[in-house]
């Protein structure tokens, strides 16, 4: 049986779309998925409830908490981690599951919702969107799944910001697949300084799991951060991005000046995309 794990922290405005998704078509039974509630303030847990599924209503917020407490009531593999605010439909979640059979490892194809975006989120993304990490890592996308194979490789969710990260560094680029034919939709924000907020947020949480792993508190290998990608694997080989850069280069020495004034432990979401109103 495939298991689904979804850290959610205040997501009443989306975690029921993200359970109608995953749920549409499935068959009685065929999925076991928890929502480890964390610290909700609002309707998080009776949205998640009202649609049949294991919640778990934890008193404290953290991510890394929540899915390690999701984790010890899931009951199979191979095992889904889904954040809240990501759509992905039944097939996708079957096929996910699926690929688990031939590597460790797998996760979906990353569809950017920009509708109605302003300029400089779009601009962001359009580099974004092309750098090689993306194609190749585990992250960026909401959604990982691991065989039970994979899923040996670690023994708890260290209380660290970058979960995504961590989970990426354990595997070679050969055990990782990305599915493409398995659009995960994620939303983009729908402010700059919503933006702004969740690269701090990465920034500061990719540091600080760098630096757990050099002081050998954590076992991964974390991929270095490729600093000059957007130029030469990028725009170099888009000439017509060289505009939409110089926002992305901006937004991002910003972003990563503030990180360090930031703890990484901070959420620092992105709540633009959490403003819908939620329905049970």
């Amino acid at each position: 049986m495939t298991s689904v794990v979804i850290a959610a922290h205040n997501e009443a405005a989306v975690i029921g779309r993200c359970l109608d998704s995953l749920l549409a078509d499935a068959a009685p039974g065929e999925f076991d998925v928890t929502v480890a509630a964390n610290g909700c303030t609002d309707d998080t847990v009776r949205v998640a409830a009202a649609r049949g599924v294991r919640v778990i209503d934890l008193p404290d917020p953290g991510k890394p908490g929540a899915l390690n407490a999701g984790d010890l009531t899931a009951a199979g593999f191979p095992r889904v981690y889904l954040d809240a605010d990501v759509i992905l439909t039944t097939d996708g979640l079957r096929t996910l599951a699926a690929a688990c059979a031939t590597h460790p490892a797998a996760t979906a194809r990353r569809e950017l919702d920009l509708t109605g975006r302003p300029l400089l989120v779009r601009a962001y993304f359009s580099v974004h969107r092309h750098l090689p990490a993306l194609r190749t890592g585990l992250f960026g996308r909401g959604v990982i799944a691991l065989s039970a194979d994979g899923r040996s490789r670690f023994t708890a969710f260290p209380d660290l910001v970058a979960d995504d990260l961590f989970v990426d560094s354990l595997f070679t680029a050969d055990e990782k697949q990305q599915v493409s034919s398995v659009p995960s939709v994620v939303a983009t924000p729908r402010k700059t300084r919503d933006l702004v907020r969740r690269l701090i947020r990465v920034r500061a949480g990719n540091t600080a799991m760098r630096a757990a792993a050099a002081r050998g508190e954590i076992k991964a290998d974390v991929r270095r951060s490729g600093r000059s990608s957007w130029l030469k694997d990028v725009v170099l080989r888009r000439p017509w991005l060289a505009p939409a850069a110089i926002c992305y280069v901006g937004i991002t020495v910003y972003a990563a000046l503030q990180a360090r004034r930031h703890p990484a432990t901070d959420w620092g979401r992105d709540e633009s995309t959490r403003q819908e109103e939620a329905h049970a």
